[in-house]
Protein backbone atom coordinates (compact mmCIF):
# COMPACT_ATOMS: atom_id res chain seq x y z
CA UNK A 1 0.00 0.00 0.00
CA UNK A 2 1.49 3.62 -0.52
CA UNK A 3 2.11 6.48 1.69
CA UNK A 4 1.43 9.76 2.00
CA UNK A 5 2.63 12.42 3.98
CA UNK A 6 0.93 16.07 3.99
CA UNK A 7 1.18 19.01 6.56
CA UNK A 8 -1.89 20.41 8.19
CA UNK A 9 -2.77 23.16 10.46
CA UNK A 10 -3.00 22.72 13.79
CA UNK A 11 -7.17 23.61 13.91
CA UNK A 12 -7.54 20.95 11.16
CA UNK A 13 -5.16 18.07 13.15
CA UNK A 14 -7.53 18.61 16.10
CA UNK A 15 -10.62 18.47 14.05
CA UNK A 16 -9.08 14.81 12.24
CA UNK A 17 -8.00 13.87 16.02
CA UNK A 18 -11.91 14.76 17.10
CA UNK A 19 -12.86 12.62 14.44
CA UNK A 20 -10.93 9.94 15.86
CA UNK A 21 -12.04 10.20 19.13
CA UNK A 22 -15.68 10.54 18.07
CA UNK A 23 -14.93 7.57 16.37
CA UNK A 24 -15.97 8.25 13.02
CA UNK A 25 -11.96 7.01 12.31
CA UNK A 26 -9.87 4.44 13.60
CA UNK A 27 -6.86 6.80 12.87
CA UNK A 28 -5.78 9.55 11.55
CA UNK A 29 -4.61 7.71 8.95
CA UNK A 30 -7.86 6.03 8.31
CA UNK A 31 -9.77 9.74 8.28
CA UNK A 32 -7.17 10.95 5.87
CA UNK A 33 -8.12 7.96 3.77
CA UNK A 34 -11.99 8.06 4.46
CA UNK A 35 -11.65 11.90 3.10
CA UNK A 36 -9.37 11.32 -0.09
CA UNK A 37 -12.29 8.49 -0.75
CA UNK A 38 -14.96 10.78 -0.35
CA UNK A 39 -12.99 13.51 -2.78
CA UNK A 40 -12.63 10.76 -5.35
CA UNK A 41 -16.15 9.52 -5.51
CA UNK A 42 -17.67 13.22 -5.24
CA UNK A 43 -15.40 14.23 -8.33
CA UNK A 44 -16.34 11.03 -9.96
CA UNK A 45 -20.19 11.51 -9.68
CA UNK A 46 -20.34 15.31 -10.50
CA UNK A 47 -18.50 14.21 -14.08
CA UNK A 48 -21.07 11.22 -14.53
CA UNK A 49 -23.63 14.23 -14.00
CA UNK A 50 -21.92 16.74 -16.37
CA UNK A 51 -21.80 13.85 -19.01
CA UNK A 52 -25.42 13.48 -18.51
CA UNK A 53 -26.48 17.18 -18.71
CA UNK A 54 -23.62 17.17 -21.86
CA UNK A 55 -25.31 14.78 -23.60
CA UNK A 56 -28.70 16.48 -23.27
CA UNK A 57 -27.75 19.42 -24.69
CA UNK A 58 -26.04 17.41 -27.23
CA UNK A 59 -29.24 15.62 -27.85
CA UNK A 60 -32.10 17.19 -25.95
CA UNK A 61 -35.55 15.45 -25.75
CA UNK A 62 -38.04 15.79 -28.10
CA UNK A 63 -41.84 16.62 -27.71
CA UNK A 64 -42.17 13.22 -29.20
CA UNK A 65 -40.10 11.68 -26.12
CA UNK A 66 -42.02 13.61 -24.11
CA UNK A 67 -45.59 13.12 -24.55
CA UNK A 68 -47.39 10.78 -22.33
CA UNK A 69 -44.73 10.93 -19.31
CA UNK A 70 -47.58 12.86 -17.35
CA UNK A 71 -49.78 10.52 -18.33
CA UNK A 72 -47.65 7.31 -17.55
CA UNK A 73 -46.83 9.30 -14.27
CA UNK A 74 -50.11 9.88 -13.15
CA UNK A 75 -51.11 6.33 -13.62
CA UNK A 76 -48.07 4.88 -11.80
CA UNK A 77 -48.85 7.62 -8.91
CA UNK A 78 -53.09 6.54 -8.89
CA UNK A 79 -51.85 2.74 -8.69
CA UNK A 80 -49.97 3.26 -5.68
CA UNK A 81 -52.18 2.35 -2.39
CA UNK A 82 -51.75 5.52 -0.26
Amino acid sequence: MAQLVTRVDDRLLADVDSLVDEGLATSRSDAVRIGLEALVERHRRHRIGQSIVDAYRKHPQNTDELAGLDKATRALVDEEPW
